[in-house]
């Protein structure tokens, strides 16, 4: 349970008073004057303010100095309120920076070597060295305690600036998935759904196909929707990974053949021996092809396409090219669409190669090069 200031700083004001009283009741063994009433009022007016020490810390640091100078001079025995003094040079020190803490300190030696001027047969080279001594030490206690309050309030704004950093970066990947799978197999629907309206009076059996590929495109968005919400649910409630793999190369098969039911002429190629890679590499090569057959989809629906995969020793390529036919819009060969941003980023993440652009014996062409080695993928070369 945490304790609220004002009762804390109450406390602390109860406890010095006391300390204070019971130390002035020894004050005629000291060879002092007893306190009365006047001493009892001046000892209560220095250490109870500490209860709003927090609050006007410098206000009551002057004000317990001030009182404190007075009992002094009224000749009462100056030990019984010190305590109150060094709290408030301590509480100055630790919230107010040292053009401020640094003359309160300095009245304090003030004080302390008055008090020793007044007092009969003080020991004066004893009183000096204490003077500096105290304040000296204490304003030292109070100057770290802020400095290690301004540096943990200063790391607290740096990891709320990372988290926000992180959040935002994780935005941007859910971005890019949610981009790829609704981008591609609408796609697909799209055109599927033109097909079957088109031919639904006079082709029967080629509207029931179009409308069976629009069906299995449409589940398998879900799906895909599905395990992303699941990836989502698994990382805010820290419960692991999600029930099913997200898609990787070993499923570059069925996006070409819901492609081809698309109207799109394309063929995959695979040359080198397939193994095992990283989820994270699978799947950012999956949605560059995915995005770029979308592409051809959508600007270039006449094109045939062919998509090759190279597995080679340290990295595995994947590219996309068109024969030409169709049309790419202009912000498709400069590279401003919102999917091709997402290629360039998912390269940059895998710290892979990527290229996107027109050939020079026509037609267009995206080719990603990714590093298999967990230590290349790290380095992150970016992409080109």
């Amino acid at each position: 349970m945490r304790i609220r200031p004002l009762v804390a700083d109450t406390s602390i004001a109860v406890a010095l008073t006391t300390v204070a009283v019971l130390l002035g009741q020894e004050s005629a063994r000291e060879r002092w004057p007893e306190l009365d009433a006047l001493g009892y009022a001046l000892v209560a007016l220095v250490n109870l303010p500490v209860v709003f020490r927090s609050r006007a810390p410098l206000a009551v640091l002057l004000l317990v100095h001030v009182v404190w100078i007075g009992y002094v001079t009224v000749g009462y025995w100056p030990v019984v309120n010190t305590f109150a003094p060094m709290l408030m040079v301590y509480t100055v020190a630790s919230l107010r920076p040292a053009r401020v803490s640094v003359p309160c300190a300095v009245l304090m030696s003030a004080v302390w070597i008055y008090a020793g001027v007044v007092s009969e047969g003080a020991a004066m080279p004893s009183v000096v060295g204490q003077a500096i001594g105290f304040p000296l030490v204490i304003w030292r206690f109070g100057y770290v305690a802020r400095r290690s309050a301004e540096l943990a309030r200063q790391l607290k704004r740096e990891q709320d600036e990372r988290a926000r950093r992180e959040v935002a970066e994780e935005r941007g990947r859910i971005a890019r998935e949610l981009h790829d799978v609704v981008a591609h197999h609408m796609s697909v629907i799209s055109v599927q759904a033109g097909l079957a309206k088109f031919v639904f009076a006079s082709d029967p059996a080629t509207a029931h196909a179009a409308l069976s590929t629009i069906s299995g495109t449409s589940g398998e968005a879900l799906e895909e929707l599905r395990r992303m919400l699941r990836v989502l649910r698994a990382r805010e409630d820290g419960d692991g990974a999600p029930d099913a793999p997200m898609p990787g190369l070993a499923r570059l098969g069925e996006m070409v053949e819901r492609v081809r039911a698309g109207g799109v002429a394309v063929e995959l190629r695979v040359e080198g021996a397939r193994r095992q890679l990283a989820p994270g590499i699978e799947l950012c090569a999956y949605r560059v092809v995915q995005e770029a057959l979308t592409n051809v989809l959508k600007h270039a629906r006449g094109a045939g396409a062919v998509v090759e995969l190279r597995y080679e020793t340290h990295h595995v390529t994947v590219s996309v090219t068109n024969d030409g036919e169709g049309v790419i819009p202009d912000r498709v060969v400069t590279g401003s669409g919102h999917g091709l941003i997402g290629m360039r980023e998912r390269a940059k993440l895998y710290g892979g190669t990527i290229s996107i652009g027109p050939l020079s014996e026509g037609g267009f062409a995206v080719r990603l090069t990714l590093p298999t080695s967990a230590q290349a993928a790290s380095q992150g070369d970016g992409a080109t």
